[in-house]
């Protein structure tokens, strides 16, 4: 089209084929808005829960004859306690990356009175000592009591990376896979990540639980509200430009 030559106006079908896509294009960005609204929402009462779950007093966590209805809507943060002894000799660890550094999270199976096993988080050790014989202090035997908080079992392995039990590489604390490498049976669904109560020997360090919940729906939402904005603005100028178009063809004859 040379300058001053006037557009040609658009078929009807091809109007009603651009109409029909800006209109779907137009209700999928209002849909995604609203979603984000409403992930808002929630996101914001989870973390209301979640606080007044970690600030509670402690509570027994969920016995052998709950275990099948511990999900994390109803228990994950609760604040806990339970008492029992440790199996030293079937704890594993898991590569941590924490405010600490490099190293590993020891998960300790808790035996209790009733003959319950509970995997207890008890804290960070860097690498250096991984291994139990450079923090035999810590290797409490005897009767225990931890508190913290219930977490649930991590089961599909760390980010890009499975766990590999045969080589005792652990990069997720998926408890029924830790369970069936130290032959344990009887044991709770769920963790209990320890609270910052000193361990003899000062490891592992415990009360390293971080609670966060990124919460940039707002942001989100705005963005797909604005790109419908957007869509409807050009839209508009859509419109007045193909009436401008037949309004010329119409006055050339």
């Amino acid at each position: 089209m040379t300058e001053g030559e006037a557009r040609r106006p658009r078929s009807i079908a091809a109007l009603i084929v651009l109409g029909a896509a800006a209109l779907a294009v137009f209700v999928g960005l209002l849909a995604l808005g609203t979603w984000q609204v409403e992930r808002r929402a929630w996101k914001h009462e989870l973390i209301a829960r979640v606080d007044q779950r970690v600030g509670a007093e402690p509570v027994a966590p969920p016995g052998p004859a709950d275990w099948a209805k511990v999900n994390a809507a109803a228990a994950e943060y609760r604040h806990v306690r339970i008492s029992g002894r440790f199996l030293n000799d079937r704890e594993a660890q898991v590569v941590a990356s924490t405010a600490k550094g490099s190293g590993y999270w020891v998960m300790t199976p808790l035996q209790t009175a009733d003959g319950a096993v509970i995997l207890v988080n008890r804290g960070f050790v860097p690498n250096e000592n991984r291994d139990p014989a450079t923090r035999a202090a810590g290797q409490v035997d005897g009767p225990v009591t931890v508190t913290g908080l219930l977490r649930m079992t991590e089961p599909k392995g760390g980010f890009l990376r499975s766990n590999e039990p045969a080589a005792e590489r652990w990069y997720s604390r998926d408890v029924a896979a830790i369970a069936a490498a130290r032959g344990l049976t009887n044991v709770a669904p769920y963790f209990i990540d320890a609270d910052a109560t000193p361990n003899p020997g000062g490891l592992p360090i415990g009360g390293l639980t971080v609670i966060s919940f990124p919460d940039n729906h707002l942001v989100y939402a705005v963005t797909w509200y604005g790109l419908a904005a957007l869509l409807a603005f050009g839209v508009v100028r859509a419109i007045r430009s193909e009436r401008r178009a037949r309004r010329e063809q119409a006055a050339a004859g």
